[in-house]
């Protein structure tokens, strides 16, 4: 049996499959139930009402999303924030913009390492005796 200490609350228990301990768990299906009645009411909330409507935090509203547990289809108002800049998107962590950033940020220090590596190449000579 390992012993750890919950990443919620800070007590220590019995670790099984989780991070966190059966009070925490039990806390936050309450917290996912409460949403989820919520969004059933009043399908056209924004994150804050619900959070504001429910007591959920906006970060455990966010990842009731991003693990699925709560559809986007069912609520047509709900976004999160970006994890970059926090403008609001409905999947994934990022936005169209960010990860369009990400890519290009990407693309430019691949192209400028496959150029130092094809200068500092191309400076190379061999003389026979080097073998």
């Amino acid at each position: 049996m390992e012993i750890a200490n919950c990443s919620r609350c800070g007590k220590v228990f019995a670790r099984n499959f989780r991070d966190i301990c059966q009070n925490c768990h039990q806390e936050i299906e309450q917290e996912y139930t409460a949403c989820a009645d919520c969004l059933r009411e009043h399908r056209g909330m924004t994150i804050t009402e619900l959070s504001e409507a429910t007591g959920v935090t906006v970060k455990q509203i966010t990842k009731f999303v991003k693990e699925g547990r709560i559809s986007m289809v069912d609520a047509p108002n709900l976004t999160y924030p970006c994890e970059v800049c926090g403008m609001p998107i409905r999947e994934g962590s990022m936005c169209t913009g960010c990860r369009d950033r990400l890519k290009a940020d990407f693309s430019s220090a691949s192209a400028d390492l496959e150029s130092r590596s094809h200068m500092a190449n191309a400076n190379r000579t061999y003389k026979i005796t080097d073998r």
